[in-house]
């Protein structure tokens, strides 16, 4: 039973193809390689290398696999850029999800685990979201990934008298982090840990935005979740849906307490051994004292659990990010 995940050779798609594989099921990645790579993948795995504004593409790839369904997690995942660029992240995340679907309709394929945000909320009045919470995201990457939510509501509808009605589940997370396998690394130039890394490795302060907020330590407050978790909680996903389990519509994959970024510092002192004092920079223009999920609902229907410290989030993710940093020094 082969499950296609678009995305398959990023961060966070690569360890949901690990999961799979654990899960018995057979996952095929679909990755144009604009953020991903293709050594993030066991070699056992297929990678076809396209995108997924490629209908045709994505079409021929579900029925020359005989996919089962689709884990959609490619995408444009930089929520502070999209306000500076937001005709590309439309393009990339509500134009590609339509993609999706519609290779998915041709092709005869009917489940989809969608890879949602907590970012579809905006900024909460409550300090703590349930799957019921206001919808108001407040960034076009927030707004990209609420339409592709109704992109799949609609065609659920539009499908549901065909006989093959489309199954589907989104799951909505704030801040992934961490790695299960060394050879799989978060490159993104915006999350918090590969910046507290790399200002480490580079005998640099990493910085706390904002000192003063409405919290025990001074620093905001999120859901910091262990990328296998995540991925994990996605396997589950499909194997319900292959199982024709029903399911609801959305899922929030958080920890209902919450990290604060003081607290993320203190633990990569610990880990690194690097003795250092964050500087405290400005706060970020709409960045609320405290907003995490509750996984409550994730927790009784998809086997969700929060499995990693804090310290493990942070060793682990150091551990792969020097890994990376060796690999990059030999290949020089």
């Amino acid at each position: 039973m082969s499950w296609l995940v678009t995305g398959g050779a990023g961060y966070i798609g690569a360890h949901i193809v690990e999961s799979l594989q654990a899960s018995g099921l057979h996952p095929i990645a679909l990755d144009n390689l604009s953020t991903g790579h293709a050594h993030f993948l066991p070699p056992d795995v297929p990678l076809v290398h396209g995108d997924i504004l490629d209908t045709k593409l994505l079409e021929n790839t579900l029925r020359t696999n005989h996919a089962s369904g689709v884990i959609h997690v490619a995408g444009y995942k930089y929520a502070g850029e999209s306000v500076n660029r937001p005709l590309h992240t439309y393009e990339q995340n509500v134009e590609g999800t339509r993609s999706v679907l519609d290779a998915m309709h041709r092709a005869g394929v009917h489940r989809i685990v969608f890879s949602s945000s907590a970012a579809v909320y905006g900024t909460p009045e409550v300090p703590r979201v349930t799957e019921s919470t206001p919808k108001n995201p407040t960034t076009p990457y927030g707004e990209s990934k609420l339409i592709g939510e109704w992109l799949i509501r609609d065609q659920a509808a539009a499908t549901r008298s065909t006989g093959h009605p489309l199954q589907h589940t989104s799951l909505r997370y704030f801040n992934v982090v961490g790695s299960s396998s060394e050879r799989v690394v978060d490159t993104s130039p915006y999350n918090l840990f590969p910046l507290i890394f790399r200002a480490l490795s580079e005998n640099v302060a990493p910085v706390i935005h904002g000192a003063d907020y409405a919290t025990p330590d001074g620093s905001a407050v999120r859901d910091y979740v262990h990328v296998a978790d995540i991925a994990a909680a996605h396997a589950v996903a499909a194997k319900k849906l292959s199982d024709g389990e029903p399911l609801l519509t959305a899922y929030n994959l958080g920890s209902g307490t919450g990290l604060s970024v003081r607290q993320i510092m203190n633990a990569a002192r610990d880990i690194t051994g690097i003795a250092f004092d964050p500087a405290v920079g400005p706060r970020r223009q709409g960045d609320p004292d405290r907003i995490v999920a509750s996984g409550a609902s994730a927790t009784r229907d998809l086997e969700w659990t929060m499995r990693y410290s804090v310290e493990e989030m942070v060793r682990s993710g150091w551990a792969a990010h020097r890994a990376n940093q060796q690999e990059e020094s030999d290949e020089r």
